[in-house]
């Protein structure tokens, strides 16, 4: 079974101009797209994603950086995706992530970190409501699936 995730492209990721660089690694992954849209995140908005994190001492400069720009929110869809793209973005910062991860290739950022994904299908279902209604999310097959899915039973 399929699963979903949330991503947002933070607007560092927008303004260095590395959305299409960043989508184009999920592209090649092979996970389907199955929602998009750019947007200025408001500081409400940004205080729900973000719940969590309420009372910690770096939450209100988290809400001010998301807020601060337009960023790029998709929804991406694959057997285990959650899990493969948390692996793709690397450590929460630039300064500590591997190369070849999103973060360890495009970021050298203590601060900033470029893309936001899903920890957990629990969260992905959550964060995937707050900026998308069921009909803007698009059910479809890619072409190349078996070539993508295939298992060699």
């Amino acid at each position: 079974m399929a699963e979903r995730t949330l991503i947002i492209i933070k607007p560092d990721g927008i303004q260095r101009h590395l959305a299409g660089e960043i989508i184009g690694r999920f592209e090649k992954k092979g996970f389907k797209l199955v929602a998009a849209k750019f947007m200025q995140i408001s500081e409400e908005l940004a205080r729900r994603l973000y719940a969590v994190h309420k009372g910690k001492p770096f939450f209100e400069g988290l809400v001010k950086y998301l807020s601060s720009a337009p960023a790029l929110i998709m929804v991406l869809e694959a057997e285990g995706v959650i899990d493969m793209v948390r692996k793709m973005l690397g450590a929460t910062f630039g300064y500590d992530a591997e190369p070849g991860t999103i973060r360890g290739d495009f970021s050298s950022s203590r601060g900033y970190n470029l893309i936001h994904g899903a920890d957990s299908p629990e969260s992905a279902e959550r964060e995937i409501k707050l900026f998308f209604s069921p009909d803007e999310i698009i059910d479809y097959e890619l072409a190349d699936a078996d070539w993508l899915y295939g298992k060699n039973d």
